[in-house]
């Protein structure tokens, strides 16, 4: 896990609350903090989150949604998905890898490069963790391309020019490497230029 001091109990709360803010989102109220005091109620609390959420994303995926990130402005619907599916999917690996033989899971390539963009494009802008230094980082997968640019005090933007380090390699492990997970991509350059990159 990149948490590796988590139970998979604590990983069902971190997704818990990522469902809680979701429905937040989604009903324009604040979010709740999960707490419980045993596993079926964690469980149960999951199953609640979890439907109220696949309810409200039948709504139309262009419908505006109050955003819960300090920079970048509104979101929709279909973003709230988008950001749902790449949540889930790498916390699926750590789920795996809490069990005695983990599958081998590999993602397909349009997936992962979907949320390579997804990461770098939508979350690290919004997020708005700033960059303690300037440089340029390019990540690929054999398909696709991106281009961040790094500026002390703003956050992570996408943009051109001669990168300082580059992260390569298929596109599942270049997501596994975003995220933090185990993956056999490669950097070559000043590898400290990903920190502000770094997963949540």
């Amino acid at each position: 896990m990149n948490c590796p001091e988590w139970t998979v109990r604590d990983l069902v709360t971190h997704l818990t609350t990522v469902l809680s803010y979701a429905v937040a989102a989604f009903t324009d109220r604040n979010a709740e903090s999960p707490r419980a005091s045993t596993w079926e109620d964690t469980l149960g609390r999951w199953d609640g989150e979890r439907m109220a959420v696949r309810e409200a994303l039948r709504r139309p995926a262009e419908t505006p949604l109050r955003s819960p990130f300090p920079h970048g402005g509104p979101i929709t619907v279909g973003d709230w998905t988008r950001r749902l599916a790449h949540e889930f999917a790498i916390h699926r690996l750590d789920a795996e890898s809490a069990l005695p033989s983990p599958p081998v899971t590999r993602y397909r390539t349009e997936f992962a490069e979907d949320g390579i963009d997804e990461f770098l494009a939508f979350l690290s802008p919004r997020r708005g963790r700033p960059s303690c230094r300037d440089g340029i980082v390019q990540v690929s997968t054999d398909t696709r391309t991106w281009t961040v640019l790094l500026h002390a005090g703003q956050p992570p933007a996408l943009g051109e020019g001669v990168p300082d380090l580059t992260l390569t390699g298929p596109a599942d492990d270049v997501y596994r490497a975003l995220w933090g997970r185990p993956n056999h991509a490669e950097n070559v350059g000043d590898a400290t230029l990903l920190e502000p990159l770094a997963a949540p």
